[in-house]
């Protein structure tokens, strides 16, 4: 289940995150870079809760995906930013944190 959920997030974030810009500036500014925190978090939480002891693959697999989307932005309309890859290292850190904390919490153990 864990795999398949985090494909299925993986997956809507590259919709998401690589549809054209419709261009012009957010007035909400920063709530971009909360929805990367966000989307980060939930794609790490499931594997994390599955995998525990795989926690740093986790991160780092979820920060190579987020490079890879800022380095593919510029090809499909969108800028790319560090800012954004910032938020996606930070977001998947604190998705680990929370899966992590969630499994002690919940006494999973598979």
């Amino acid at each position: 289940m864990a795999p398949r959920l985090t494909l299925i997030l993986a997956l809507a974030i590259a919709m998401t995150t690589l549809m054209p810009s419709s261009g012009g500036t957010s007035p909400l500014l920063g709530l971009d870079k909360l929805a990367h925190l966000v989307a980060f978090a939930l794609l790490v939480m499931p594997m994390s809760l599955r995998a525990p002891h795989l926690w740093q693959l986790i991160w780092i697999m979820a920060l190579a995906y987020g490079g890879l989307i800022e380095i593919v932005q510029p090809y499909v309309g969108r800028g790319a930013e560090w800012a954004d890859l910032v938020a996606d290292g930070l977001g998947a850190a604190l998705g680990v944190s929370l899966g992590l904390f969630f499994r002690k919490i919940l006494r999973i153990n598979h």
